[in-house]
């Protein structure tokens, strides 16, 4: 089974630019051929996105970093490099395909 078996879901608590600490949901890790490791992140949902939800499909911003180490202690790494964007474009793409065959096939 799954690491969300049942149906947690993995956060991460990311420092912003002010110290403030926020709590981000991981959407996806992989790891390419060459070794690198992905995350990709949205903001943890509140109550309010919750309840829209329920109403209506709402685009999720989208967080993705190159990350080292395991568990709870991990880098995030910018991601600066257009061949990485690319990359990452194409995996978002590929996961909103199957997300949306699973939930409309």
């Amino acid at each position: 089974m799954s690491e969300n078996e049942n149906n947690e879901q993995e956060t991460v608590i990311v420092s912003n630019e002010e110290g403030e600490q926020e709590t981000f949901d991981v959407l996806y890790r992989f790891e390419q051929d060459n070794g690198q490791k992905y995350i990709l992140l949205t903001p943890s949902e509140t109550e309010e996105t919750e309840e829209a939800n329920d109403e209506e499909v709402m685009e999720q911003e989208v967080y993705a970093f190159r990350y080292e180490g395991e568990g709870e202690s991990i880098n995030l790494i910018p991601i600066e490099e257009d061949k990485e964007w690319d990359m990452i474009e194409e995996v978002l793409n590929t996961l909103e395909n199957e997300w949306n065959a699973e939930n409309h096939g």
